[in-house]
């Protein structure tokens, strides 16, 4: 690297200043981890969230990779060996639907090519864009670990995923069975009960008469939102101690459409207040229904096809009449409700709000349906995930998504890991081709022959759920299931950033694998942060159209700009609000930061300079000047504050803390406001105002002013890399100090200089009074380029104080500033300082006194006439009473603001004398 250079241009130009640091940092390895320097070095690990294979950069990964490059980079300034694995997810059901789409253009569907085509071609696909993701997050600064970049259907995670299968089958918790599954028609696969998304949904509930089988005169009432189904009817439930149907129990009843008769049962499943109180059961198209039919032994016709078309599949022989036989499902309700009515059996069709489950990819509505199915055993493994939980290994936050995990876990159900598609892990699985009657082999390697009979095999045609793949994701991604050099230096990890939609599909699934096959939950901490919104509240989404492509914030405004607006507003669990019709002012926040960033670094580095500069802990501590002393005292307090606001990193630290505690940490919109408060509000507005004279005089007051001053600046820099790392990285090259060679990104994170607390205080006493006279000013409207004369008056050592910091009050608030022990006499504007000191600024000379007095007596007349008109309407009990609560508090409010002004007023006048 070449010497520090402090020619800054007067503009910053992010696209030029992005475009040369990040491949620097790459080429230098700056975000490689090591897993041999991890045995001297605390590790620190995240792994990201692998984005879709087909996704393209949106503002919820803008967000959500913004979060973790904040913490990575933290951690890697902090001297931890942080290690942030990227990669990307096959997406099963997602990736199938992109290419069917691609082939359906064409006039063709994955049936014409064959399964061994078809998969060639969704891999075609995903060689060239699997990558397109990554390669965007690159543009807003991701300080991933490139070198590992991983991929869930790579060689590597797919023995993996295929070693878990056979492991868990072993275990005894892989199992094939027979039950009712969420069916999705527009896909061909089956859902786990979290893919199958519940959305509110109007419908009609439709009441139908099924008549006595010994005494048709006599009917039953049942209630169902899916009349269609009644082909499937197996019986019909009534509440054991529902008095109403006791004398029907064990009697049959007719389904009216196909005459097939079913028992009427008693079964305390049926809720006697909903509907009729009788309910009838289809058992192949209902889970519930399904479990009432085992219970009962009852028979399961399926009546539904995998398309979603009615007709008769399985041990359904004589219950679909000719004019129902290949209705798509809707239609055949509607069908079969006209049927109903003409037959006289739709009692009424009443409107209901109901949920009703989607596809969470194609958003069809689900179809439960009776089906061969692969699950894995939930219940073992949740319970172990919810030690994790309850022994402090794990947090999660924000809290309240502690409840709903264990809500979850409590209540969870065999996992459907199945589907019926062809792009994805083939389920391990291998049957004898000749049906000797050997047992289904299971195995880590591919099956040739029959153990049985030594003959053909075929393997199961289903593959995996995607999520089976990406539960394994933060030890799969390390060499497991080997015992690699990264598996021992970096399992388990720290924390998990995410949003809450996928606590159950993802988050959940990876605590538990990682407590069952590794003894420990794969991170201490969940990091949930909120979802990015317009300003209607709605989430930004392609299907409404008010979306914010990061990319072109990064374009119009720089990477730095998107960052530091979506950490500075990310309160914890907060959502993120951005107006996609005006990207200017969305992101203004940022833009101006940065602008800001940039002229005081601009204007600090002017002042500095280029020759070197003195270690400020080298100083004569003599030399200081208050203000010195006082820059270092912020610059302490502002790293305590950041390193508060994002919390202890290690997981030993989380097992001491208390229950109150637990909250603690990643609290970014308060680091971000910490770091930006200092290089602001006090080192600019403040500290480099009050030196400006000393480095612009010779000698060696004017070196520990230069020392001092880029100490704080390098401080500041530092603690503002991991948000915004470009401008960063580019302003920190020009310190005198930086050494060649090195990055801001490797730099040590700043810690506490260890001055004795307080030794900013004398500094104190300026600010206090420079904010005061400025006031002063400013409410009695006194020109801006004029002179005001300011008498401080204290005693003892704070007069001394005071009086050695009068040249700098008076240079930086334009003020005639003398010392004294009492206040002079005349009409004056008074102020009592938070230190006890008081300020007195005579007032004649700078105002008219008789036009102010005036003024003020005028002001002083309007509002008290307001007041006591306002007070009237609070004490007339008939406007308290009939007024609402939010009103009358406002209006008392209102009162409490105009009293307060009045005694201010009054004590204006009362200053201007008689």
């Amino acid at each position: 690297m070449t010497a520090p250079d402090t020619s800054l241009p007067t503009t910053y130009d992010a696209a030029a200043t992005e475009a040369a640091w990040y491949p620097r940092w790459t080429e230098h390895g700056v975000f490689t981890a090591d897993a041999a320097r991890a045995a001297t070095r605390e590790p620190f690990v995240i792994v990201i969230p692998p984005p879709n294979v087909t996704a393209v950069l949106h503002m919820g990964h803008g967000l959500n990779n913004t979060v973790q490059d904040v913490l990575i980079r933290w951690r890697r300034m902090a001297g931890d060996e942080a290690l942030w694995v990227p990669g990307t997810d096959h997406a099963g059901i997602a990736t199938q639907n992109v290419v069917e789409k691609q082939l359906a253009a064409e006039g063709k569907t994955r049936f014409d090519l064959g399964r061994e085509a078809f998969v060639g071609r969704v891999a075609e696909f995903v060689d060239k864009t699997g990558g397109e993701i990554l390669n965007q997050l690159k543009s807003i600064g991701a300080s991933a670990d490139w070198s590992r970049t991983a991929y869930t259907f790579s060689p590597e995670l797919s023995r993996a995923v295929r070693e878990t299968f056979v492991r868990l089958h072993e275990d005894g918790l892989v199992y094939k069975g027979h039950r009712v599954i969420h069916w999705c028609p527009r896909c061909g696969t089956s859902l786990s009960d979290e893919e199958a998304e519940f959305n509110d949904s109007n419908g009609k509930l439709y009441h139908l008469r099924y008549p006595l089988a010994d005494d048709p005169s006599q009917s039953i009432t049942v209630a169902t939102t899916r009349p269609e189904t009644m082909l499937g009817d197996v019986a019909v439930a009534v509440n054991p101690d529902d008095e109403r149907y006791q004398a029907l129990i064990g009697k049959s009843v007719v389904l009216p459409l196909n005459g097939v008769a079913i028992p009427i049962i008693a079964d305390s499943y049926t809720d006697p207040a909903f509907g009729s109180g009788a309910v009838k059961i289809t058992p192949a198209h209902d889970a519930n229904d399904f479990e009432v039919g085992k219970r009962h032994a009852l028979p399961m016709p399926v009546i539904i096809d995998a398309e979603g078309m009615v007709r008769e599949v399985e041990a359904a022989a004589g219950r679909v009449p000719a004019a129902f036989q290949g209705l798509e499902r809707f239609a055949a309700r509607k069908a079969v409700v006209a049927a109903l009515d003409e037959a006289g059996a739709l009692v009424k069709v009443e409107n209901h709000a109901h949920s009703v489950r989607r596809c969470y990819r194609c958003d069809t509505v689900v179809e439960p349906r009776l089906s061969d199915q692969w699950f894995v055993r939930m219940q073992p493994l949740a319970d172990k995930a919810l030690a994790a939980l309850r022994s402090g290994e794990l947090r999660i936050l924000p809290e309240r998504w502690e409840a709903v995990y264990v809500n979850w876990l409590e209540g969870i159900r065999d996992w459907n890991i199945s589907r019926q598609i062809w792009w994805g892990h083939r389920v391990p699985v291998w049957y004898c081709a000749n049906s000797c009657g050997q047992a289904p082999m299971v195995s880590r390697s591919d099956v040739s022959a029959c153990a049985g009979c030594g003959g053909a095999v075929r393997q199961d045609e289903d593959v995996l759920d995607t999520w089976f793949s990406s539960w394994l994701w933060p030890f799969s991604t390390l060499g497991w299931p080997d015992d690699t050099p990264d598996l021992r230096a970096f399992y388990p990890g720290d924390v998990l950033v995410t949003a809450p939609e996928i606590l159950f599909f993802w988050v959940a699934r990876m605590v538990m694998s990682g407590c069952w096959f590794l003894d420990k939950p794969p991170f201490h901490t969940v990091y949930l942060h909120g979802t990015v919104r317009d300003m209607q509240h709605r989430k930004m989404s392609k299907s409404l159209g008010n979306g914010i492509d990061p990319l072109d914030v990064v374009k119009l405004y720089g990477a730095d700009a998107l960052r530091w607006t979506m950490i500075a507003g990310l309160g914890l669990g907060v959502d993120v609000m951005l107006d996609p019709t005006d990207l200017d002012k969305s992101f203004a926040p940022g833009r101006n930061f940065c602008t800001k960033l940039w002229n005081i670094g601009r204007f600090l580095l002017s002042r500095v300079g280029t020759d070197p500069v003195a270690p400020v802990a080298a100083l004569d501590r003599t030399q200081l000047a208050p203000a010195d002393r006082w820059i270092l005292e912020r610059l302490d307090m502002a790293i305590a504050d950041c390193n508060a606001a994002l919390g202890p990193a290690r997981p030993a630290d989380l097992l001491e803390w208390t229950d109150g505690e637990r909250g603690r940490g990643l609290r970014l919109s308060e680091y971000a406001e910490a770091a930006r408060r200092f290089v602001w509000n006090e080192l600019a507005d403040w500290y480099l105002e009050s030196v400006k004279p000393r480095l612009a005089a010779e000698g060696a007051d004017r070196e520990v002013a230069r020392a001092v001053l880029a100490h704080a600046f390098d401080g500041a820099l530092r603690l503002l890399h991991p948000i915004v790392p470009f401008i960063t990285e580019e302003l920190w090259q020009k310190l005198p100090q930086s050494p060649d060679g090195t990055f801001l990104a490797q730099a040590p994170w700043p810690t506490a200089s260890g001055e004795p607390a307080g030794i900013g205080a004398e500094f104190e006493y300026v600010r206090e009074a420079v904010a005061a006279i400025r006031q002063v000013r400013a409410e009695y409207n006194v020109n801006p380029g004029a002179w005001v004369d300011a008498t401080l008056v204290a005693a003892g050592d704070t007069l001394d104080a005071v009086a050695a910091q009068v040249d700098t009050i008076g240079a930086l608030a334009r003020a005639k500033v003398s010392a004294a022990g009492a206040a002079p006499a005349g009409a004056a504007a008074q102020v009592v300082l938070p230190s006890g000191v008081e300020l007195v600024i005579p007032l004649a000379g700078m105002i008219d006194l008789g036009k102010e007095k005036q003024r003020l007596e005028t002001e002083i007349a309007q509002l008290d006439k307001q007041l006591t008109a306002l007070d009237g309407r609070l004490a007339n009990e008939g406007f308290v009473a009939k007024a609402p609560e939010a009103v009358v508090a406002a209006e008392r409010a209102k009162a409490a603001d105009w009293r307060a002004r009045l005694e201010q007023l009054r004590s204006k006048h009362q200053a201007l004398g008689a």
